[in-house]
């Protein structure tokens, strides 16, 4: 989903330096309400109806905790996005 982003967003990711990913993974997660709510449905899409139920009953604090963990996993996987998908293959 990160790497379609960045292409949405003209590739400007692998201009930045380390510092700068950071943040841009960082905003892109919480100040991009579209992605944000694409990250979402997709986590919530995989919910059974109990765990659905239990997060309908918390769904603001559990949205924090979702996102946090998505920015996490990203973070600790920046070196997954070093290069365009155009530039891998060759």
């Amino acid at each position: 989903a990160f790497k379609n982003y960045i292409a949405k967003h003209k590739n400007v990711f692998f201009e930045l330096s380390l510092e700068k990913r950071i943040d841009y993974i960082e905003n892109a997660i919480h100040k991009n309400m579209k992605f944000r709510n694409s990250l979402k449905g997709m986590i919530i899409g995989m919910f059974t109806m109990e765990e659905y139920h239990i997060y309908t009953q918390n769904s603001s604090a559990l949205n924090k905790r979702m996102m946090n963990i998505v920015k996490e996993r990203y973070l600790s996987h920046i070196q997954l996005f070093d290069t365009p998908e155009f530039l891998a293959a060759v």
